[in-house]
């Protein structure tokens, strides 16, 4: 059975430590292992989630599969992209799970439930960013029917970024 909460404080240190092992394991590989490990250790705290999730602006969910945590997703209404021209957009601006739950499905339930949640907030659209070489979450997104609308470098390091297409999907 599937389940989606809405994340609170609480789930601060879970959220650190879900988003640390996806982390490893969809982006291991585009970087050296110091500089990710400074990225994770600093961007995925559970400090820095407790202050993320005390902002409201910051829509944070829980997808659970018989009582496990396979993944969750952030999102923030009406945040801007320079590629995109409308205004009232949703930015998906994390959207992890964990490779044991990966072909399940799971993911397409996820972002339903974010696209519903954005439509209802009156949003004309998600966009987001995702490395180029994520091929999986790539095909991922393009099914789903987001298009390339720009691209962005995802500054891991002082000396380190990846390349990133910006996908967005109108509605």
């Amino acid at each position: 059975m599937i389940k989606i909460v809405k994340a609170n404080l609480d789930h601060s240190a879970l959220l650190a430590e879900l988003n640390t092992k996806s982390f490893w394991e969809s982006h291991g590989k585009s970087a050296s292992k110091e500089d990710i490990d400074t990225f994770v250790s600093t961007t995925y705290s559970k400090d820095a989630y407790a202050q993320e999730l005390s902002n409201p602006e910051n829509i944070y969910h829980l997808l659970y599969l018989q009582d496990q945590l396979a993944g969750y997703s952030k999102i923030v209404c009406n945040t801007a992209n320079l590629n995109i021209k409308h205004e009232n957009i949703t930015k998906l601006d994390r959207f992890y799970f964990l490779k044991q739950f990966y072909g399940q499905n799971l993911g397409t339930e996820l972002l339903k439930h974010n696209i519903q949640l954005s439509k209802k907030k009156q949003q004309r659209g998600m966009w987001l960013a995702v490395w180029t070489e994520n091929h999986r979450a790539v095909n991922f997104y393009n099914k789903a029917g987001f298009e390339t609308a720009g691209s962005y470098d995802f500054k891991i390091s002082e000396t380190h970024s990846n390349p990133n297409h910006i996908l967005y999907l109108s509605y």
